[in-house]
């Protein structure tokens, strides 16, 4: 099968990890495989377990890991609790997330990402469930509306939303391109200067039907609590709504004391779990950029376990 990625911010993600050749990792994006390969290049006698939901993604993963300590699942990152459980593995050393849309699933027509070919409305990461052609033809007007305006920060989310159901009364909607066009035919001519006036509402659609965001904060809390001091938790972002939910949680992860201002001595007795590696994002060199325009939105966050 063929399966091209370019892993965004290889080096500098599992350089992030600071990988100890005994330790256990998990690569909860696994994708295509480039940065799980990385990770367990540099283990001995430590392990690395690669989960992905989508199943093209197992096939190839399972494929380039072969010979390495590294073991293949095929679970969502946010079900890593159950999967620490049933691996019997109670600490780990390093969590990695890349939570942008693979290559492969981007360039694969069929899979109905792209509003650049023609292809079934689909969208599912995990080829299984509610596909975007079901969101786009049962729900109401009101929540396309909120899923354009919440998932695409995009503001003509409420006429878009009434051109979909008022076209949805002469037959299903059933492609990408009949999607794309009825976007493009409800927005101004100079809203299309700034790009393709589907890309917001493509990127909403397609976190509504994977749960992008549903469960990032519970995954990054999980983990954290299963991590060795001294581990980190690395996550890659493609969209300012991914972003601030990561930086919101290391924040928290990183807070000490909360007593109101006014009290001259701490009684909460909170100090931090965790200190940031970094106090700005990491972002993509400008020799990766030239070869990987995908890269260009990518922030990598990084959080370190100093306590219990």
């Amino acid at each position: 099968m063929e399966f091209n990625h370019i892993s965004v911010m290889l080096n500098e993600a599992v350089s992030a990890l600071n990988i100890k050749p005994d330790g256990i990792y998990v690569d909860g994006t696994a994708g295509g495989a480039g940065h799980s390969k990385e990770i367990a290049k540099r283990l001995s006698t430590g392990c690395l377990l690669a989960l992905d939901r989508d199943p093209d993604a197992i096939a190839v993963a399972t494929e380039r890991l072969s010979g390495l300590p590294a073991k293949v699942l095929r679970h969502n990152f946010s079900e890593i609790e159950e999967v620490l459980a049933e691996e019997g593995i109670e600490k780990f050393d390093g969590l990695l997330l890349d939570l942008g849309v693979s290559s492969h699933q981007l360039d694969t027509a069929e899979r109905g990402f792209s509003f650049h070919n023609d292809a079934p409305l689909d969208m599912r990461m995990s080829q299984e469930g509610i596909s975007a052609a079901d969101i786009v033809n049962e729900m109401s007007e009101e929540e396309l509306s909120k899923i354009f305006f919440d998932y695409g920060e995009e503001k003509f989310a409420r006429k878009i939303a009434s051109s979909i159901v008022r076209e949805r009364q002469n037959g299903r909607i059933e492609t990408t391109l009949q999607l794309a066009d009825i976007i493009s035919n409800s927005v101004p001519a100079a809203y299309k200067r700034n790009g393709h006036p589907a890309r917001k509402c493509f990127q909403a659609i397609r976190i509504a039907v994977n749960g992008e965001l549903d469960c990032i904060e519970t995954t990054i809390n999980s983990a954290f609590e299963h991590l060795n001091v001294g581990g980190r938790i690395a996550i890659i972002t493609f969209h300012s709504l991914e972003d601030r939910i990561v930086k919101r949680c290391f924040s928290e992860l990183c807070k000490g004391c909360v007593c109101p201002p006014d009290i001259p001595i701490c009684v909460c007795g909170r100090t931090p779990k965790g200190q940031l590696v970094s106090r700005k994002p990491i972002q993509p060199s400008d020799e990766e950029l030239k070869i990987n325009q995908r890269s260009r939105s990518a922030k990598l966050r990084v959080i370190e376990k100093i306590k219990e």
